[in-house]
């Protein structure tokens, strides 16, 4: 009776053992205008995100995306097989989908990943888009947040966390990231401001229209352009219901600074 059950007790072990180190690797695919936002068609089918523990005291917490019993590996050649991220959050709210960012340790923005469950099948999608801008090194900066459920991905994309809506954001140079710090969005959020040079570079990612508006001297020499900018220049809106910012005609005008979201 004791063997017997020592036996079942071993299997139990093994087998617990097994399910701990199931994994499976897959192949990232470009990012093409996908629909994130799968609503699980069978109760619990969703993701997880599981939390390491660092090694040491001094090491970070690092995650793992697992569907089910399975931890999900990335391949993206001729990167290294990822496992483990540096970076993990879900993207809509029935969590099918998951914003994970390798370590790689390549010098600029390690990049991101898009974890996703399509009726039942994990799928994982890249979100970089090559670029040859001289100064990507100082604007390649990962997430950014636009607000608590939208953020900006290496001046690349517009992510809505609530739905998993990603959104290309149109280049001034099609083989260069933007080379310009984000400012502000419109109350929309769906123009975004970056300052690139002596200029506002705006985008509408869901219209795909763009403006350059360069400032003056004094706005540029002034020590805070964003502060210079939300005194002098407003919203307007135009026939496609598109925001951009104008300067004010004088400097009387009141400015709502609740129309700056950042």
């Amino acid at each position: 009776m004791k063997t017997t059950a020592l036996a079942i007790l071993l299997s139990i072990s093994l087998f617990a053992c097994k399910q701990g180190k199931l994994e499976t690797t897959y192949v990232s695919k470009v990012y093409d205008n996908e629909d994130f936002n799968e609503f699980p068609k069978v109760k619990n089918e969703t993701l997880n995100i599981v939390t390491v523990e660092p090694a040491t005291a001094e090491g970070k917490e690092n995650f793992t995306v697992q569907f089910k019993d399975t931890t999900v590996a990335i391949q993206d050649n001729p990167k290294p097989l990822a496992n483990q991220f540096k970076q993990a959050r879900f993207i809509n709210t029935q969590k099918t989908a998951a914003l994970v960012q390798v370590e790689d340790g390549s010098g600029l923005v390690s990049p991101f990943y898009v974890i996703a469950l399509k009726d039942g099948k994990v799928s994982v999608t890249s979100l970089y888009k090559a670029s040859e801008g001289k100064s990507d090194r100082k604007y390649t900066k990962g997430i950014e947040e636009m607000s608590l459920s939208n953020i900006i991905v290496n001046n690349d994309f517009a992510i809505a966390l609530v739905n998993g809506k990603i959104y290309p954001i149109k280049r001034q140079s099609e083989n260069e990231r933007i080379q310009g710090d984000f400012l502000f969005n419109s109350s929309d959020k769906q123009t975004l401001v970056f300052l690139t040079g002596n200029s506002l570079y705006q985008v509408n990612y869901r219209t795909g229209e763009t403006s350059t508006l360069k400032l003056p001297a004094d706005v540029m020499q002034s020590g805070n352009v964003a502060n210079e900018i939300r005194k002098g220049y407003s919203w307007a809106t135009n026939a496609k219901g598109a925001s951009f910012l104008k300067q004010n005609p004088d400097d009387d005008r009141i400015v709502d600074i609740s129309e700056f979201k950042k």
